[in-house]
């Protein structure tokens, strides 16, 4: 068994003793069905996610999104936020939001990067302009971020925050570059 394989394993106990009663995993045409909607593969950690513990329903607080759906979706989400009007691009090409912090607030993996980096997109305090200074990074890999997840540490934890074990997402630094390089 793999780290990955432990990993998922581990995440799919938890999903399943705080949802007994999970969507089912995603079937391999519905994922090549995203895929092609995207215009590229999500990340292979997120794509197993989806393939092996279920469509969405875990994870940290407001859960994960469903992949496809008439609702919100990882897939509907991601091109209403690339479809966005105006000068300045609000959403970097390969980033797709997966979780729903509230408040317009979004956890998102970068299916272009190769550790899958989680990123929070906090617009909140847009000013206008350029959207760089809402992006914020939360994580350096998807792992890495469900690791937090499970051991109670993410900075989003209540119990976390009052100790020393979260860290705050800071400012991502390839925003701009990212958002610049679709402009």
């Amino acid at each position: 068994m793999t780290e990955t394989d432990e990993l998922l394993r581990r995440v799919a106990t938890r999903a399943l003793s705080e949802s007994p009663h999970l969507p089912a995993p995603v079937p391999e045409a519905r994922l090549a069905e995203a895929e092609g909607r995207l215009g590229f593969p999500l990340h292979p950690l997120l794509a197993r996610l989806y393939r092996e513990v279920a469509d969405g329903g875990f994870g940290p607080d407001y859960r994960l999104l469903p992949l496809l759906g008439p609702d919100e979706s990882v897939v509907g989400e991601y091109l209403a936020r690339r479809e966005e009007p105006g000068e300045h691009p609000m959403w970097p090409e390969g980033v797709v939001p997966v979780l729903t912090w509230g408040c317009a607030m979004y956890a998102a993996v970068d299916c272009f990067d190769e550790n899958g980096q989680v990123l929070l997109f906090e617009p909140n305090a847009y000013a206008g302009g350029p959207w760089d200074g809402c992006w914020f990074h939360d994580s350096g890999s998807l792992a890495a971020w469900l690791g937090t997840w499970l051991a109670g540490t993410g900075w989003y934890e209540e119990d976390a925050r009052d100790g020393d074990g979260a860290a705050e997402p800071q400012a991502w630094d390839r925003a701009a570059s990212r958002l610049s390089a679709e402009a």
